[in-house]
């Protein structure tokens, strides 16, 4: 059989990270004129956030561990690659072990930024510069692309869900009324405003009859944080999704007007579903946001060059700044 089939390779385990890998992935897929095979952590979830987007053929999880597991799971890349028919494979970051499992399994053109140890398994001429690892990630996947002249149509990530799905709750499926979500939660502490300025901010935003219900959009290890916005509000319109799964989760998103969270996947995938999505910005820059139509909040003292990644600093964001910019872009 001759060797057709494309492969990308995206090592790291945030959720929101990988989306944003998405008009790159979409760009070498149309470069070639053929769906695409992506390897990436289980972690993700990107069989279920994929799902829907018709040039992925097919995602693959890989753990790419360290030390002795990090030879077990070249070979398991090896053996996927070898039986694959790929004619290229691109790595989308500096990791070596796809480029070297690459190398062993013959495919002929293997891509990818060529710092460090990976440069010498690649077979693509061009290479970043040291410099470049201060790039964004967007920035860093648009910069490869270019220097192997593959252009980018959209940079903005898109995401697709198709309600006729059958891992989407019948009830998610028959939500018609007027809902929002709050992403209350976040990977890192410092990223989460607090629950109390959650309630004040729903308490606004239903005076101005903007939603029937709020749906509470967070993990299952940090579903006290859920509890604790409904037990101070002591309202009946929140909904705590602690429990909901990925699927379910993209449902609710797409279903709601609006989104006000933290910077965090969910935060990421409501902008990339094309949900009006509102990011509450302290303890980040706000210039990663460049490539998104995300609209970041940010205090009245905000400085991206001085971030001290600390939580207290959420409380600087406050709730009249919050609903007067979402007021303003809503009414």
């Amino acid at each position: 059989m001759e060797n057709k089939n494309i492969c990308i390779v995206y090592s790291h385990t945030k959720v929101g990270d990988l989306i944003w890998q998405l008009p790159y992935i979409k760009a070498i897929s149309l470069y070639h004129k053929k769906n695409i095979v992506l390897i990436t952590r289980e972690e993700t979830r990107a069989k279920i956030i994929f799902k829907d987007l018709d040039y992925i053929e097919v995602v693959k999880y890989n753990q790419f561990r360290k030390n002795i597991n990090y030879w077990i799971d070249t070979f398991k890349l090896f053996k996927f690659l070898k039986s694959g028919y790929f004619s290229h494979l691109y790595v989308l970051d500096k990791i070596s072990r796809p480029a070297i499992a690459a190398k062993f399994a013959g495919i002929k053109n293997i891509i990818g930024p060529g710092l460090g140890n990976q440069k010498k398994w690649l077979t693509c001429k061009n290479f970043f510069n040291e410099e470049d690892w201060n790039l964004t990630y967007s920035d860093q996947s648009q910069k490869l692309l270019l220097l192997n002249n593959i252009s980018v149509k959209n940079i903005f990530p898109e995401l697709k869900i198709n309600f006729e799905r059958d891992d989407i709750d019948i009830n998610i499926k028959k939500i018609d009324n007027k809902i929002i979500s709050f992403g209350i939660d976040s990977s890192e502490e410092f990223r989460m405003w607090y629950e109390e300025l959650f309630v004040e901010l729903a308490n606004v935003l239903f005076e101005k009859n903007l939603f029937e219900k709020i749906y509470l959009i967070c993990s299952k290890r940090n579903d006290h944080m859920a509890s604790k916005i409904i037990s101070l509000s002591k309202k009946k319109y929140f909904i705590n999704c602690s429990k909901y799964d990925l699927a379910n989760i993209m449902g609710i998103l797409k279903k709601s007007s609006f989104f006000v969270g933290n910077n965090s996947g969910p935060m990421n995938m409501a902008a990339a579903l094309g949900t009006k999505s509102f990011g509450l910005i302290c303890n980040d820059p706000v210039s990663e946001l460049k490539y998104s139509n995300i609209l970041a909040i940010t205090p009245d003292n905000y400085d991206e060059n001085i971030l001290n990644r600390d939580r207290n600093d959420m409380k600087n964001l406050t709730v009249e700044k919050v609903s007067n910019f979402i007021l303003e872009r809503i009414e």
